[in-house]
């Protein structure tokens, strides 16, 4: 409830004032000289004040209740002010409201007027306290940011500004820290952040994707392994966890973790124990652990595939981060990012872009800029270079692949939409994109399943690196989405100069 405090020497007034206002639901104080008026509002929450311009009898000057006014404001600058009297002077009256007073009334006062407008100032009031607590925030967050390593990260929205925020938040302690997402949105970039801003910076910063190492050598890269622990094994050589200590080490794709695995990262957890394969030895650590995942981990502890007790050992703090279809602010500053400084995009094409739904995400945005400058026949990129069709609005272009120009919607098993995907992939097989010079380009994807490819194809560059952001950078996948060894794989890489 707002509290006015009504400060006039006639007792009467005061009364009449206060039944009208607190029939009205405010609670009121009142006084009856300028210095108990100052003393209550240097003690009391005052929502507004209504006073009076002449205290002393025979007084009409105004002089008294000016410096009241002047008074108040030294006190409380943005508290508003109603000011009453029955002697109205203009030119005083017009001083005192350009000096900050809210309003001026004369006796009798008119009560819907007063009421009005004491609702209005005390409405306006509480917006500006709002907007000066929100502005010292914004100040104080913007001075945490200026003086934090961002590692580069590139954004716009204010659902990626408050993931920022709570990372540096949490920077600075050594919990381990959950990142959630799907894949291609970041997660490693908030990694970095957390490390860069940790008091171990200096210290080494290990990262592991789980989801990229083969199950029978995984316990050997977290926990190392002794000279003919398995086959290949000729010495002795140190884990993940032993060249982390004493820093962070970062646990990619946490959910492929094998169960096998899982009870040894819970030991080092506890006890920052554990052996090296084919070892008796115990080895100590002291490792931060921050991991990241695009799993349904509660999911995954119901059907056995994960523990429960590693779940609430990582997840001192979950950082969640949206996928960027729900932050669509950051699309534009990504693709100028990626695109650099010899590119622009035209403004059909801005919109297309921030349409789009992104199922790939960041990973996906990137892979569509390179895409688009290689091809471009000019320094300004346009829907045909992205591969985008024209939209009206801001509704999202449903299905459509930005770098092959064809549909990824799934179907929900209706006849109806599988003929409708079928249809689309026919006419992207038939009609490839037309880029720079009238060239034909076509990328083989979702059109040209890997089972009705040709068994002389070959795949290019692009597609290894379309390949790699598909499936998260995990090899094997990548090899057997494009019919090829992992040998063979890693030697085309190697020739495309494509890293892993």
């Amino acid at each position: 409830m707002d509290t006015i405090l009504i400060v006039d020497d006639n007792q009467a007034v005061c009364s009449a004032l206060s039944l009208m206002l607190e029939l009205n639901g405010f609670k009121t104080l009142t006084c009856f000289s300028p210095e108990e008026a100052l003393g209550l509002v240097a003690e009391q929450e005052i929502a507004l004040v209504i006073q009076d311009m002449n205290f002393t009898q025979d007084t009409t000057s105004g002089e008294e209740g000016k410096r009241l006014f002047y008074d108040i404001r030294a006190c409380q600058p943005q508290l508003p002010i109603i000011l009453l009297t029955a002697w109205t002077q203009l030119e005083l009256a017009v001083e005192l409201v350009k000096e900050g007073a809210a309003d001026y009334m004369g006796k009798p006062w008119d009560d819907d007027k007063l009421l009005n407008s004491v609702n209005n100032l005390i409405s306006l009031h509480a917006l500006s306290r709002q907007n000066s607590q929100l502005a010292r925030s914004e100040h104080q967050r913007m001075s945490a940011i200026k003086d934090a390593d961002l590692c580069g990260i590139v954004f716009g929205s204010g659902a990626m500004q408050r993931c920022i925020d709570l990372a540096l938040q949490i920077a600075k302690s050594d919990v381990s820290v959950l990142i959630t997402g799907p894949n291609g949105a970041g997660k490693d970039k908030l990694a970095d952040i957390l490390h860069a801003n940790s008091p171990l910076k200096h210290k080494p910063f290990i990262k592991v994707n789980i989801g990229a190492l083969p199950m029978e050598l995984l316990e050997a890269e977290l926990f190392g392994a002794e000279a003919g622990a398995f086959t290949g094994a000729n010495k002795a050589r140190i884990g993940r966890f032993e060249a982390a200590d004493g820093g962070t080490l970062f646990l990619d794709e946490i959910g492929n973790l094998p169960l096998s695995g899982q009870v040894k990262l819970l030991r080092v957890l506890q006890t920052g124990e554990f052996e090296r394969l084919g070892s008796h030895q115990t080895r100590k650590v002291k490792v931060r652990v921050i991991s990241a995942t695009n799993a349904d981990l509660a999911e995954d502890i119901a059907s056995g595939r994960f523990r429960e007790d590693l779940f609430y050992r990582l997840n001192v703090i979950e950082l969640a981060l949206p996928p960027l279809n729900q932050r669509q602010d950051d699309i534009l500053p990504l693709v100028n990012h990626f695109i650099g400084q010899d590119f622009s995009v035209s403004k059909p094409t801005q919109q297309a872009l921030v349409s789009y739904p992104w199922p790939g995400n960041v990973r996906e945005l990137e892979n569509a800029c390179k895409r688009a400058v290689i091809l471009a026949a000019s320094p300004t990129l346009t829907m045909a270079d992205f591969g985008l069709k024209p939209v009206s609005g801001l509704n999202p272009v449903s299905g459509l692949n930005p770098v092959s120009g064809v549909s990824t919607t799934t179907s929900e098993s209706t006849p109806s939409s599988v003929t409708t995907q079928q249809s689309a992939q026919q006419s992207a097989q038939q009609e490839p994109l037309q880029q720079g010079g009238g060239a034909q380009v076509s990328t083989p994807s979702e059109s040209q399943p890997e089972a009705n490819r040709p068994q002389a194809y070959e795949p290019t560059g692009a597609d290894i690196e379309l390949a790699l952001a598909e499936h998260n950078g995990v090899i094997a996948r990548v090899a057997k989405s494009l019919g090829l060894s992992r040998q063979a794989l890693y030697r085309r890489m190697e020739k495309f100069g494509i890293e892993k």
